[in-house]
């Protein structure tokens, strides 16, 4: 048991650093396309067992690929459509374990296995989405999941 919750510990404390280092790269740039742009290297840098970190933006009604690390990615999503859009248009958080079981998931890398979306939610209204990809099944789980959110929160205030 105490190796599993100090195992988590680390986890959260390190999740708690990168949330800091992103918050101090940001200060003082007002420019969307940078702040993303540095956002989604730190995630790829810091994220262990990912092969694609990176934003899709709202653009007339649907998802465009923005700053990202990794292989050449679809560029534009419906909303409502795979992972990405059924996370905008829910606004809420998906995880999924095994992306070839999610109905309708639109597959960009064929060795993408799980996948996180976390939309960002700014007055009310999604402006985007960060996804993450995994070549490994269940890679993502609740700390994850509330870890990036607090990411995705502190990096609103420079969006």
């Amino acid at each position: 048991m105490f190796e599993v919750k100090q195992y988590s510990e680390d986890r959260v404390k390190s999740y708690e650093l990168v949330i800091q280092q992103l918050r101090a790269l940001l200060d003082g740039e007002t420019n969307q396309i940078a702040n993303l742009s540095n956002a989604s290297a730190l995630l790829g840098q810091f994220l262990d067992r990912i092969n694609w970190v990176g934003f899709y933006l709202i653009e007339e009604g649907e998802l465009v690929l923005g700053p990202f690390q990794g292989l050449p990615a679809c560029v534009r999503i419906p909303l409502g459509r795979g992972v990405c859009g059924t996370s905008a248009a829910q606004k809420e958080t998906i995880v999924v374990p095994d992306v070839h079981a999610f109905p309708g998931h639109i597959a960009c890398d064929a060795a993408s296995q799980s996948e996180i979306v976390i939309p960002l939610t700014k007055d009310g209204n999604v402006i985007g989405v960060l996804d993450i990809d995994s070549p490994e099944k269940d890679r993502f789980d609740e700390i994850d999941k509330e870890y990036l959110e607090k990411f995705t929160e502190a990096l609103l205030a420079y969006l």
